[in-house]
């Protein structure tokens, strides 16, 4: 007969949170579960083993006598009250815990090949002017808008984007699900992106569960981040204007590098049908129309009772048609942009130069098989 092990009934309840799980939802794999939640029986080992696998928990933090503090490992600049008094979940600190393992490498081997450090990072402060902040990062990074303007449509310019900002030399990881586990997504109500500051391996994490629009705004937000050199976890949305007065100034730099003022007065059209012109202008920048209600705002064209009102009702059309956008695709074409391209190019080439074990590679890069690994390395051109 299994021995049972002695557990805190409050352990199983705060894994359960931690992971967004209801009891409901696993007393199919564990029948028992309800009496173990009010401690008249206890699990066996493999149970319990098998209960941490379902919420994600490391099994040793079930044997803790109370449930552990596990704070946010970097700052929280979310501004919703009811996300930043919640604990987050096991996925957001997972995502977390995995982009700094994959910084800690990718600052090791750019050391081990003399890299510079990367002078943008902490360059600016909140006393610098918002305009002249992002014509640097826009300098920087080679963003141009009327190059921005010929792309066919927002995805486009997303991948544009990424791909400025990579070479510039930030990591820059797209994902909607926790590592490669398409079981785990990731939820766009508990964060948007996060940054994690570094002069040689700076890195953006953003949420590929939330629209592509808003991608790019969440993107120029937290490359604002970088300049500030603050890492942190946001849920930048282009219309509000946060408390919190490092998000607000992120936000200001972010809506200014997308959609510089002075181009947005040449080119704006006062006369014409609101709808219409957000939608126009929408195209020309290849932003999303939440953007362009803020910015029509900061040009004076909308008082503020219009701009919540326009914004609320532009918030729910762009939520349907994210709805509508889909995801999945292919692996090997998703694999670049989960990972970002550049950290996928440098754990490919050090592995094959026998520097990284193909084990530390396929747990970087979130794949188990060696036909994968392969296959990305050609890909990106590099052959074993």
């Amino acid at each position: 007969m299994s021995t049972r092990v002695s557990v805190n009934p409050d352990l199983l309840d705060w894994a359960l949170e931690r992971a967004g799980v209801s009891a409901d939802a696993l007393v199919g794999k564990f029948p028992k579960l309800p009496e173990w939640l009010t401690g008249e029986c206890a699990p066996t080992l493999r149970q319990l083993e098998a209960f941490a696998t379902a919420t994600h928990t490391a099994i040793g933090l079930l044997f803790l006598p109370q449930q552990p503090d596990e704070p946010l490992p970097i700052p929280d600049f979310r501004t919703l009250p009811q996300v930043r008094l919640s604990r987050p979940s096991a996925d957001l600190l997972d995502t977390i815990y995995l982009c700094q393992q994959r910084q800690a490498w990718y600052r090791d081997h750019q050391r081990l090949y003399g890299a510079q450090s990367l002078a943008f990072v902490g360059s600016a402060t909140m006393e610098d002017e918002v305009a002249d902040i992002a014509a640097g990062i826009a300098r920087t990074i080679g963003f141009d808008v009327e190059e921005r303007r010929q792309l066919s449509n927002w995805s486009e310019a997303l991948r544009r984007l990424i791909a400025q900002i990579e070479e510039a030399g930030v990591l820059v990881m797209v994902s909607g699900v926790v590592g490669s586990n398409t079981h785990r997504a990731l939820r766009v109500e508990e964060f948007r992106g996060f940054a994690l500051a570094d002069a040689l391996a700076p890195l953006i994490f953003i949420n590929g569960k939330d629209s592509k629009a808003a991608q790019m705004f969440s993107l120029a937000h937290e490359l604002a981040h970088l300049w500030l050199g603050e890492s942190g976890v946001s849920d930048a949305q282009a219309a509000t204007r946060p408390d919190e007065e490092t998000e607000r100034w992120c936000n200001a730099v972010a809506a200014e590098l997308l959609v510089p003022l002075e181009e947005l007065r040449q080119i704006h059209q006062p006369g014409h049908a609101l709808q219409e012109e957000m939608q126009r202008l929408a195209r020309w920048f290849k932003v999303s129309t939440l953007v362009i209600v803020r910015r029509l705002y900061d040009l004076g064209s909308l008082d503020q009772a219009t701009l919540w009102r326009v914004y609320r009702k532009e918030l729910e059309r762009v939520k349907a048609l994210a709805a509508g956008e889909g995801g999945g695709g292919d692996f090997y074409n998703s694999l670049g942009a989960r990972v970002s391209k550049r950290f996928a190019s440098a754990v490919v080439g050090s592995t094959l130069e026998g520097q990284t074990p193909f084990t530390d590679a396929f747990r970087m890069l979130g794949i188990k098989k060696s036909a994968t690994f392969y296959e990305e390395a050609r890909r990106l051109g590099m052959h074993g």
